[in-house]
């Protein structure tokens, strides 16, 4: 049989396909010229044609994949094992035995155990190495972090086993076999909240999942009970989220009923969020406040800094937002996988327009618009800023100027400060060497370290990197094949010593401690602390004239 005879059957093989799929209505007439069809019956005949086996999934896979690319930027599609990554992020918990951890090297290193999590209850210890899991050895083994987290995570109930090398200072290592029956493990977006001054709070949000909001409330109310008056709010660095997340913080943020943020598309109709309080008022509605961003502040992050400056709610610190306003719909696949599909855009009250322009189909340039915003001198200075919308927008209770046509444009811009960075600097972060060193020093030191500084606080006020831990950065750096250069090293030796005891204070206390530190040394906290203390916050916050 010739292949012309073949596709003879071929056809009525397809519309059969096609009626029992519902995609063409039993005794509709069949119409082979319109793309749905046309693209169903290419796959029919490349599946039995062809002159050699094809996967037919995978041919599906690029075929979806192929289309997308052609659409904007953020349309996507996921495997079922990158769609269950995706999500976990953002359903505020997963079951697991409850650790961080690092990798240096080829070890895997237990920086913190979970309060009241499977892994403290069995009595495992941060600076423990996992060295096996079940009957697998992992130490010495170049294993990736999600590799790492498939053999520890699993279902709620179920069982792991690991053998824990345990180093105790002044004795002998030993090695601890634990059985830990895994449990569910919260996922949390307060990477910090702290009093920095008696009446000044910090809150850094580093994703918007499903219980961020309530973690804000919690960390609201913890706050203000220790003397809170004035909050900064820090969103730098966080790509977003749920939009309901962002709706329900605002709801704390905003007065009852005041526009959130509002979405539109050619096929979706403008759809209304308003804020409405979960409290019986809101949490934070007066008081000063201010919001941090930079040019990494995505999605959810720029509804939030774009409504509270809409409101003339807070003043906005930092620099351009990255300018991702459109929104993906969920479209599950039947295995699992899962289409996430453009659909509309994000407005702010004002209605800007959050997201910056791109061409469709041009996903490469889409992504290289920071390192042109940074070429084209944007990061470094605040007449650079690319106006893509002509339009002048008036925040609605002082009428201020405001901008769209992509991101966020700050209140107070905050320069990128390049002078300490180094290639040196570079080259040793690109190693993991700074994290590694860490790690090392705390090993050998907690106890002490810990004896020393009862609290974070007394930490992060008095503890300073000693001499000995910079050398043995030198060290490890030379080793890896990093040529020293005493200049660049000085010059970068604020940085150095930042994150060495930002790291250190993580390990030995919480993720606050390493907040608290590098807050220190940030351009954009210090203009935000400045600000809120200042009379600059009433100046910025003024009728237009």
């Amino acid at each position: 049989m010739n292949n012309k005879h073949k596709f003879n059957i071929l056809l009525p093989l397809a519309i059969a396909a096609l009626l029992a799929s519902g995609m063409v209505a039993a005794g509709q007439a069949f119409r082979p010229d319109t793309p749905e069809q046309k693209l169903l019956m290419a796959e029919k005949a490349i599946a039995q044609l062809y002159v050699d086996t094809v996967d037919e999934g995978r041919l599906v896979e690029d075929a979806i994949k192929g289309m997308l690319e052609k659409l904007d930027p953020h349309s996507a599609y996921s495997t079922p094992e990158e769609t269950r990554e995706l999500n976990e992020p953002l359903q505020g918990n997963f079951s697991g035995i409850g650790i961080t951890f690092n990798m240096p090297s080829d070890t895997l290193y237990v920086i913190q155990t979970i309060n009241g999590g499977p892994s403290e209850r069995v009595g495992i210890l941060a600076g423990d190495r996992i060295i096996a899991v079940n009957d697998t050895v992992i130490a010495g083994m170049k294993m990736k972090n999600s590799d790492i987290m498939k053999r520890l995570r699993g279902p709620k109930g179920t069982v792991v086993d690991v053998t824990v090398l345990r180093h105790e200072p002044g004795a002998p290592a030993d090695t601890i076999g634990f059985s830990i029956t895994r449990d569910d493990i919260p996922i949390y977006s307060v990477d910090a909240a702290y009093l920095v001054d008696a009446s000044t709070g910090y809150i850094r949000i580093s994703r918007f999942s499903a219980e961020t909001a309530n973690e804000v409330r919690e960390a609201v109310r913890r706050l203000s009970k220790e003397g809170m008056q004035q909050l900064i709010l820090d969103l730098t660095d966080n790509g977003g989220g749920y939009l309901q997340a962002a709706v329900e913080l605002l709801g704390e943020l905003l007065n009852p009923g005041e526009l959130a943020v509002y979405t539109q598309g050619l096929q979706s109709p403008r759809f209304d969020a308003f804020a409405s309080p979960k409290s019986r008022k809101p949490l934070f509605a007066d008081g000063r406040l201010v919001v941090m961003v930079n040019q990494y502040s995505a999605s959810a992050s720029e509804i939030t800094a774009g409504a509270l400056q809409d409101h003339d709610r807070a003043v906005v610190v930092g620099r351009r937002s990255f300018g991702k306003g459109l929104v993906q719909r969920p479209i599950p696949l039947p295995d699992g996988s899962m289409i996430r599909l453009t659909v509309a855009h994000y407005y702010t009250p004002t209605g800007r327009d959050i997201q910056k322009p791109y061409a469709k189909g041009e996903r490469d340039a889409y992504r290289k618009d920071i390192e042109e915003r940074f070429n084209h001198g944007e990061l470094m200075h605040e007449d650079s800023i690319k106006r893509n919308d002509s339009t002048i927008y008036r925040t609605l209770r002082l009428q201020r100027p405001v901008y769209g046509g992509g991101g966020i444009t700050p209140d107070s811009f905050v320069p990128l400060d390049t002078t300490e960075f180094t290639k040196y600097y570079r080259n040793v972060m690109a190693k993991g060497l700074i994290n590694r060193c860490a790690i090392s020093y705390v090993d050998a030191h907690r106890k002490e370290i810990k004896k020393l500084y009862k609290s974070d606080d007394a930490f992060v006020k008095s503890f300073e990197v000693p001499e000995s831990l910079l050398d043995e950065l030198k060290e490890m750096a030379a080793k890896e094949g990093i040529e020293y250069d005493d200049e660049q090293f000085k010059t970068s030796l604020p940085l150095f010593t930042m994150s060495l005891k930002g790291l250190i204070g993580r390990d030995l206390y919480d993720q606050s401690t390493y907040f608290k530190v590098y807050n220190r040394h940030d351009p954009i906290f210090r203009r935000a602390y400045d600000i809120i203390n200042s009379q600059d916050y009433t100046t910025i916050l003024s009728p237009s004239e």
